[in-house]
């Protein structure tokens, strides 16, 4: 079978849109410059020429006579026109060939966001730094350990809280060039834009806070930012005994600053790498994390504290400005993270709603600081943020699923495929490649192992893979929707070509019927029975690949690279709209694990936001929405760039941001 796609007219260079390379400075791939091509971005129009709303929640008309005339929409109706808006982002913010997604033509530099959010004025609460002593003296657990089971759950405790915060979302370096000077953090993001916000909602823990409490996290510090006090009966009327609660939140303009349009896809990555972090050091700790995810937006909101940010008008079109409001914060989730063994609890939805919303009377201290001086709306973000919100759903019981194993190698072949690196080796210590070398492979096996800790339901034989039961995809409550297209390049003992994970067993019968007749669907040579790994063709797919991916050469460069495909309109309808953004978690998630896996085995991978999403399609033979192209990924041996200079994290720069 010849693999070809039709390549049209490309886009001059100038209009490229940059791609997600997570840890490297933005100096590297544009000029400096404002402007924006008319052939392919919608005009930009000043703020005072228009902010009229659609989908906001402060756009509804106050006449009650206009009120009373507009025809009633059923629930299904209301639903249906959701949907179609989604389905409508989703296409307009694809990059094709010959046409990109909109956004910016070049950076503006005078007004890149701050990547620090502070509260001006909310009392600092500092965690431990951890020098290197200390940190062998905590005795981190081995990284391949995880997969099989979780260590005794230590006690929440200034000590343990600094620690779960420094393996997760804390910055892991400094990089720093002749001219520049740029931090990295554990949690990976898109562009090192780091949309992502934290907050910390817990008990009161002894030399941290007296009373119950919610802080943000301010990573550059290594600390909380306390910005309420909470009632003293809050924990244990709802949640067991050392547990707490980690808020995410998203600030939609450091994305689109870069992105434009396609800026909402990437902070919802960002909130999947986030989930994955906060799984994984907690997971150390012997704490397990889950979504709270039967809660909504209103209680995520209050929860947080975040709406004391002003309400934000979304204008009609895009817009050009000051417009300072659009630094608000977009709740997305909230996790429990609780000692591991415990297997459920009763848990009123109603009731804990009841008093999330009563958060609102809390004195909420501290002053958001400003990130940019002048702004650029893209509406159709918002206008989507909205769409996409969740209500409260209410269930009986939160119910916590045995853990479950995913490691396939023995304990003595574990130690040779990681090198008996700690969970803390690992997870500070990796890196987004900038570039790959184009020639090292990988073995067989390893590569089969990669793949194992990327199966949602664990290896237990003779089990379909489809619940997420294994580390770090228990966190999430729903079962998997995302599946991994492979392009393979350099891998010892496997043919060149094109492969296909299937991480949801039972839509095996769906993909097959939907993809190109011509594939194979075999399972390659020395690949375990537990591991649903099918070779569709072979070929050298690192042209293909490379194209496939805006034409960047990391994409090929690799031992492999990837393309996730989320099973997306069936299960919009199935379950709701609000279920797209989280597809983009799972796909982080994912892409989470395998950044870990690859630094693991003594390599690297880096995450690709920017793809042909329809020409992917093409490829596979997929028609319609029912599965689409979410994320690309590429893994293999990096280039280090000898110029670019590291620092410590603590003590950071204090002239930086």
């Amino acid at each position: 079978m010849c693999l070809t796609l039709t390549i049209y007219n490309m886009p001059s260079s100038s209009s490229l849109p940059l791609r997600n390379c997570h840890q490297f400075p933005f100096f590297h791939f544009l000029p400096t410059t404002t402007s924006f091509n008319n052939n392919h971005f919608s005009p930009i129009i000043t703020k005072s020429q228009s902010m009229s709303s659609s989908f906001s929640s402060s756009s509804s008309s106050n006449n009650p006579t206009q009120q009373k005339q507009q025809p009633q929409i059923t629930n299904i109706e209301q639903q249906q026109h959701k949907l179609s808006h989604v389905i409508k982002y989703h296409n307009q913010t694809k990059h094709n060939f010959n046409n990109y997604a909109r956004g910016p033509h070049g950076l503006d530099w005078a007004n890149q966001p701050n990547p620090f959010r502070r509260y001006i004025s909310s009392p600092l609460l500092p965690l431990l730094h951890f020098t290197p002593q200390q940190e062998q003296q905590q005795q981190s657990p081995l990284y391949s350990s995880l997969f099989n089971s979780l260590p005794s759950p230590k006690p929440i405790s200034k000590s343990t809280i600094s620690q779960f915060l420094y393996d997760s979302l804390a910055l892991s370096a400094w990089k720093s060039t002749s001219f520049s000077t740029w931090s990295l953090r554990v949690n990976p993001s898109s562009g090192n834009l780091h949309p992502t916000e934290a907050y910390i909602i817990a008990p009161s823990i002894e030399s941290l806070s007296d009373t119950p409490f919610v802080a943000h996290y301010a990573p550059k510090e290594h600390s909380l930012e306390l910005r309420a006090q909470i009632p003293s009966g809050f924990f244990s009327k709802f949640f067991p005994p050392n547990s707490f609660l980690v808020g995410f939140s998203s600030i939609f303009w450091r994305e689109s600053w870069k992105y434009g349009e396609r800026g909402f896809r990437y902070c919802n990555h960002d909130v999947g790498h986030a989930i994955g972090a906060v799984s994984m050091a907690a997971a150390g700790l012997g704490w397990d994390v889950k979504l709270l995810d039967s809660l909504g937006f209103e209680e995520m909101k209050f929860l947080m504290g975040v709406h004391v940010f002003p309400e934000f008008e979304t204008p009609s079109r895009a817009v050009k400005g000051k417009i300072p409001e659009i630094e608000f914060e977009h709740p997305d989730c909230v996790m429990l993270v609780f000692p591991s063994g415990v297997s459920g609890f009763d848990l009123d939805y109603r009731e804990l709603s009841d008093a999330m919303l009563e958060f609102s009377k809390l004195e909420w201290k501290g002053k958001p600081n400003s990130l940019s001086k002048e702004h650029v709306c893209w509406d159709i973000i918002y206008r989507t943020s909205e769409v996409v919100k969740k209500s409260l759903t209410l269930g009986d019981r939160f119910l916590v699923d045995p853990f479950q194993r995913s490691g396939l190698c023995s304990e003595a072949e574990s130690e040779s495929v990681y090198k008996g690196l700690t969970v803390r080796e690992v997870v500070r210590k990796r890196r987004s490649a900038v570039d790959m070398d184009g020639v090292t492979a990988m073995e067989r096996d390893t590569f089969y192992q990669i793949l194992s800790h990327c199966l949602p339901s664990g290896s237990e034989v003779g089990k379909k893979q489809r619940k997420q039961l294994s580390l770090p995809f228990r966190a999430l409550p729903w079962d998997a929707e995302v599946h991994a297209a492979l392009f393979v390049h350099r891998v010892v003992g496997l043919p060149q070509g094109l492969y296909f994970l299937v991480r949801n067993e039972d839509h095996f019968a769906e993909l097959k019927k939907a993809m190109n007749p011509d594939f194979v669907w075999t399972k390659p040579e020395g690949c375990p029975d537990e591991l649903p790994l099918y070779e569709l063709l072979r070929s050298d797919c690192r042209r293909l690949a490379k194209q496939l991916s805006c034409h960047q050469d990391i994409a090929s460069d690799g031992c492999f690279s990837l393309g996730m495909l989320a099973r997306m309109e069936p299960t919009l309808r199935e379950k709701n709209v609000w279920m797209y953004p989280r597809l983009f978690w799972e796909t982080g998630v994912l892409g989470h694990v395998l950044y870990l896996e690859a630094h693991a085995v003594g390599i690297s991978a880096t995450g690709i936001g920017c793809f042909f999403d329809d020409p992917v399609h093409q490829l596979l033979g997929l028609k319609g929405s029912t599965f689409q192209s979410l994320y690309h990924f590429t893994v293999g041996s990096p280039v280090v760039d000898k110029r670019i200079m590291s620092l410590p994290a603590y003590p950071g720069p204090e002239d930086v941001a």
